[in-house]
């Protein structure tokens, strides 16, 4: 890497542990990304790691590994055992070849287990699991102590430079700390000493079974964000006795998995959480990790220069560009490619058993698959179309050495994303746009903005081939009036918001419904995020700032103020409203549209419309919505013109993204399709 830029001189200065040192102040946080369990699992985990170590990360932490079978995620999860050695050192090795050092987290899953055999501190069920633990007994608590150790002092043989004891988002150890989980009477329950008893237990094992020079780092969890969560005064004890107890590090978790406060999904605005970071960094001596929605250098940087942590935990920013530390030091922050907090590819795919990846990133755990190489010849292509496919398409055709041409009928590149950067909360997918726009400057792509391409254009072009990206369209309804003047595709309603009534209508309650929705409703609009809302987000949210209710927790607020009356149509019954959003952010979606007053209807027909509003049936029953707008989010059709027109020449032809399947319209797939395809070009 370069000489270190002054305006990351925080970020990057090293941070002396005393028996080590980390290169700098960016630690990339423990993802369970499914690799764990694979065949070959240790060899791409190997791959992945090491391509962050060599993107000059300072400390990795691995996916959660259990160190005993009761604690284990899932019936095949991951287990630290004696045979497992050999396999992690192929990570380990990996990673130091590049300089970097690396831990393996320890991770009891407590009652979040998904198995038969989950034990907790108490036999009390998490809404998000079906299973119900059972209550350990003393002498298995005191084994599960020794576990731990074991597991520890078996990383330690296996290379690894540390481990981060999993403590937070209520797992295992967060369970025993925790009022609302652990109902125990003895002396593991109770109080709140006996009841952070157990994480000092293990640490204190820990240190006693590795050593002195072995990085201990403790994974708190500073707002529990649940009822009978924790209170500062216990936090702020618990983090002074881990510390006293051989920790070297305070990682810091947000939330627990089943609270109602979405922590780390788009919505939340950037760094919502480091005031009570900044409140604990106060009470220890030890380095303090700031983490959730930290996704810019300059952002990292500020947090460390403010006094508000020593380092920052980066996870899905990492998986989104490896080279994100490298890019900072070297000057080329513009050119990172930045984690958008989507969850589409990530956590979507982690909590639905999937292979982690990334939405914007789809080498992410697929290094080999998606390995760049020069290409054996070099063509010409022309790429027709500037959404997120063609985008991809084009960028990672150009990084093969081809010369592309990319074609954008619009007046600026990026497609959907133009419209997903004006809902409130998704202000960050400009920042894909941003990243691509860079790219394809930095590789001397042609890029011509305006028009869509012509038959002449094609023709004396000299391509070689012909990639058509041109995405889709929105679909009209097919009904009586449906070219009323009150009616507006959802293309027209997002670009447009100034010419929607105050009361109205949309027509559809997929993802882009549920997107019109929430831009429709909100006062407030999209916002800056350099300048993040968090006292907004928090009252709205129910986050008690002054942190003296339990968990921080204040009473749920149902009730947001919304710009117009409107009402969310669609056709399936008013159960399944919401069943198509994201696994991990979906609800909070569903939350917000609901706390803002919308109206959601099913089991509905669309009769007709006319200077009267939208006729319908509901339930079957006949109503009609005096609406002044009426907006059509009904899905979409192929925008198939140039794929037409591209086929009327002798050249290979292909279509990627929506075009090619608009049933499926997924930025996921999108830009997944254009790098595929430009790989094999």
């Amino acid at each position: 890497m370069k000489k270190t830029p002054d305006i990351f001189a925080h970020l990057l200065a090293p941070l002396d542990l005393g028996f080590t040192a980390l290169r700098n102040r960016v630690l990339m946080g423990s993802m369970h990304t499914g690799l764990e369990e694979m065949p070959d699992g240790f060899e791409r985990q190997a791959k992945f790691f090491a391509r962050r170590a060599k993107g000059g990360v300072g400390i990795l932490v691995t996916g959660g590994i259990s160190p005993n079978r009761a604690g284990r995620l899932a019936e095949r999860a991951s287990v630290m055992t004696k045979d497992l050695v050999e396999g992690h050192r192929v990570i380990t090795r990996a990673v130091h070849d590049e300089g970097g050092k690396i831990v393996l987290q320890l991770l009891h899953a407590g009652r979040y287990g998904r198995h038969a055999e989950l034990v907790a501190p108490s036999a009390v069920r998490s809404r998000i699991n079906p299973l119900t633990p059972r209550a350990l007994g003393d002498d298995e608590i005191l084994q599960t102590i020794e576990d731990f150790g074991t597991a520890a002092a078996l990383a330690r043989e296996a290379g690894y430079d540390g481990v981060e004891v999993m403590g937070s988002e209520g797992y295992f150890l967060n369970q025993f700390t925790a009022a609302r989980t652990n109902q125990r009477t003895d002396s593991w329950g109770g109080s709140a000493e006996n009841r952070r008893r157990l994480p000092v237990e293990v640490v204190g094992r820990v240190r006693k079974y590795c050593g002195p020079d072995f990085i201990i780092i403790y994974r708190i969890s500073v707002l529990d964000l649940v009822e009978g969560g924790n209170s500062w005064s216990d936090v702020a004890a618990l983090a002074k006795d881990v510390e006293v107890s051989g920790a070297n590090i305070l990682n810091t978790g947000i939330g627990w998995h089943e609270s109602r406060v979405p922590t780390i999904a788009h919505m939340v605005p950037r760094g919502a959480f480091t005031w009570a970071i900044k409140r604990l960094k106060a009470e220890v001596a030890i380095p303090v990790v700031a983490s959730n929605r930290i996704n810019t250098p300059e952002q990292a940087e500020q947090l460390i220069a403010d006094g508000q942590a020593d380092m920052v935990s980066l996870a899905r920013p990492l998986l989104a560009d490896p080279d994100f530390v490298a890019k900072a030091a070297s000057g080329a922050s513009p050119n990172i490619n930045t984690c958008i907090g989507c969850n589409q590819a990530c956590l979507d795919n982690a909590f639905t058993g999937r292979l982690t990846t990334c939405m914007v990133n789809p080498a992410a755990c697929r290094e080999v698959e998606f390995k760049i190489a020069p290409a054996a010849r070099g063509k010409h292509i022309a790429v027709l179309g500037g959404g997120p496919a063609g985008l991809a398409c084009a960028v990672t055709a150009a990084e093969r050495n081809h010369k592309v041409a990319l074609f954008e009928a619009d007046i600026e590149i990026g497609g959907q994303f133009n419209l997903a950067r004006r809902i409130p909360g998704k202000e960050d997918y400009a920042e894909t746009i941003r990243y691509f726009r860079n790219r394809l400057d930095e590789l001397g792509v042609e890029v011509r903005c305006g028009r869509p391409a012509s038959l002449a254009d094609l023709e004396s072009g000299g391509f070689d081939e012909i990639v058509v990206a041109t995405g889709v369209r929105p679909r009209r309804l097919d009904i009586p009036g449906a070219d009323h003047p009150s009616v507006m595709t959802y293309v027209e309603a997002i670009t447009n918001t100034a010419h929607v009534g105050t009361e109205v209508a949309i027509v559809g309650a997929g993802g882009i419904g549920f997107d019109v929705a929430a831009l429709l409703s909100n006062p407030h609009g999209p916002h800056d995020p350099s300048h993040p809302d968090v006292e907004g987000f928090s009252s709205e949210w129910g986050i008690d700032l002054s942190y003296t209710q339990p968990g921080a927790l204040l009473p749920a607020n149902h009730q947001w103020p919304s710009s117009r009356k409107i009402h969310l149509l669609q056709r399936k019954p008013r159960d399944s409203f919401g069943a198509s959003l994201s696994k991990t952010r979906g609800w909070a979606n569903f939350l917000e549209v609901m706390f803002r007053g919308v109206t959601m209807t099913g089991d509905v027909i669309y009769r007709k419309i006319d200077d009267a509003g939208l006729h319908i049936e509901a339930g079957g029953k006949p109503q009609t919505l005096k609406v002044d707008t009426i907006v059509v989010c009904a899905g979409q059709e192929s925008a198939d013109d140039a794929l037409s027109l591209a086929r009327s020449l002798s050249k290979p032809v292909h279509a990627i993204g929506g075009v090619d399947k608009p049933q499926q319209l997924d930025a996921v797939r999108a830009i997944e399709d254009g790098t595929r395809l430009a790989l094999s070009l």
